[in-house]
């Protein structure tokens, strides 16, 4: 924080100093009659004690995620770049929208909208991931500056969240007994870390209290589980968020950008200095955290059913069910915020009276997504070991368009996608640039091109039946319009939701 601060001191040494005091006319409009868009303003600590304020909580979350920022509510950032890290940068340079670098959109629910609020985003509302690091702002879009990434959905966010934060419990329980073990035997332990069945590789733990990580697959050497992001580089909901208020919007979120950690009151310029409060980040928070799981689809018709079996007997024996695992248990189904595992700049457990406890929204076992099994535990269906991999070579480069690597994880590889909203979520592939499913399938290469292979040899009739199986899986049709009433079930004003319309 301190080089920050040096840093910001030097550039303002650099500047003349009719542009030091000119910055914010420059940078962005200094006269505004229009009243801020955002009208809620809940308090963390306030309903973290009273699982009755639950609702008014989610309901401010709701109306968050659909507010269009304005000027007088912080929107733009003149004075700092869309980098996740508190980044300063010349208000000279103006605050205006770029389809690259940012400011994009004018609310969450621009980008996440198909086929509902909470849902994924067509190509058009593509994300340039890196864009917004550049100083000033780049309005280009090759591969060289930035990865373009389509919108992903975040209905049962909240439930991949969860699911996480165990995993990242397991492997880092086995890493500790692993140490204890060297400590006491005075020497290497190697032990191979497993959770829920995924395997992570192998790490060394030495007697000196460290270990050698060199060894492990699909994780970072920290152990924590980042479920986010194309990469699988993002840690919680929350994070995630924070991140794209700044990066999307210009709005900063007080626990990051704040004077606490930074020492600058306004850091972005834009002459708001309290953008977005603790409460009002844990509030759209946990609104993603809300949104029920993706459904399973119950035809009536027997023999809709019954290829749709098919299919999914074909999705195992081809293999494409070693990564995309149908379901992974759950211990608990009871969302917490925050999660003890975010990075600085995010909060913590500590840092609040109390965590925040929400209810998962279960769906019915034959409807999948996040479901409590007949043995009476709590499965997450979303198709997926949480777990990167390589999945593009030499022999079908289509994946491998990225030039940059976004937090060291190598441009071939990408977290396991979730499968359980294929079915609403076209475009598909990181990028949204296939139109079917068979595009996305037959682009696999690298650990994925034995299933890719076995595919091809299935008969016609089986794939057609697998991509039933997958196109299947989709969002709720909530209508998010409307304020939510009861956070046990998600009614929404007093009716149930129509989760899943039936063939």
């Amino acid at each position: 924080m301190i080089r920050l601060i040096h840093g910001y001191i030097r550039l303002l040494l650099s500047l003349p100093i009719f542009m030091m005091f000119g910055a914010l006319e420059i940078g962005h409009t200094s006269q505004n009659w229009d009243p801020p868009a955002i009208d809620v303003f809940p308090d963390h600590n306030a309903v973290a004690p009273h699982g009755e304020q639950l609702p008014s909580m989610l309901e401010a979350g709701r109306k968050l995620f659909i507010t269009r920022f304005t000027l007088a509510d912080g929107a733009g950032r003149p004075g700092a770049t869309g980098d996740s890290k508190p980044t300063v940068r010349d208000p000279r340079l103006g605050n205006a929208f770029t389809r690259a670098a940012g400011l994009d959109a004018n609310s969450c629910a621009g980008c996440h909208n198909q086929p509902v609020t909470g849902g994924s985003g067509d190509f058009a509302v593509n994300v340039f991931v890196g864009a917004q690091f550049s100083d000033p702002p780049t309005q280009s879009i090759s591969t060289n500056v930035t990865s373009e990434r389509n919108t992903i959905g975040l209905f049962g966010a909240g439930a991949i969240e969860m699911l996480a934060r165990e995993m990242t419990e397991d492997l880092q329980a086995q890493k500790i007994a692993a140490l204890e073990r060297a400590r006491v035997q005075n020497q290497n332990v190697p032990v191979s870390l497993e959770t829920k069945g995924v395997h992570f590789g192998t790490i060394v733990a030495k007697p000196n209290g460290s270990y050698d990580a060199s060894r492990l697959q699909g994780v970072d050497a920290d152990l924590v589980i980042k479920p986010f992001a194309a990469k699988g580089v993002v840690i919680s909901l929350r994070e995630f968020t924070i991140n794209a208020l700044n990066h999307h919007h210009g709005i900063q979120a007080l626990e990051r950008f704040g004077w606490e950690r930074t020492g600058r009151r306004d850091f972005d310029e834009d002459g708001v200095e309290v953008e977005f409060t603790v409460g009002q980040t844990s509030a759209l928070t946990l609104f993603q955290a809300s949104l029920p799981a993706p459904l399973r689809a119950l035809p009536r018709d027997e023999q809709q059913a019954s290829q749709l079996r098919r299919g999914e007997e074909a999705f195992i024996q081809v293999g494409c069910a070693s990564c995309h695992i149908p379901a992974l248990p759950l211990r608990g189904n009871t969302f917490s915020e925050p999660n003890p595992y975010n990075r600085p700049g995010n909060l913590l457990p500590e840092d609040v009276v109390a965590p925040i406890l929400m209810p998962l929204p279960l769906n019915a076992a034959n409807e999948g997504g996040v479901y409590k099994g007949a043995n009476g535990v709590t499965y997450v269906a979303a198709f997926t070991d949480l777990k990167r991999h390589r999945i593009c070579d030499e022999h079908d480069p289509f994946f491998c368009n990225e030039r940059l690597m976004q937090d060291f994880v190598p441009t071939d590889t990408f977290i396991t996608s979730k499968l359980w909203d294929v079915g609403s979520s076209m475009p598909f592939g990181h990028r949204g640039d296939c139109t079917t499913v068979s595009e996305a399938i037959l682009h696999h290469s690298a650990e994925a091109k034995a299933s890719r292979d076995a595919f091809l040899q299935l008969d016609d009739a089986s794939k057609s039946a697998l991509i039933r199986f997958l196109l299947s899986l989709s969002v709720p049709l909530l209508d998010p319009l409307h304020p939510i009433t009861s956070t046990q079930s998600l009614k929404i004003e007093g009716r149930e939701p129509c989760l899943r319309c039936r063939l």
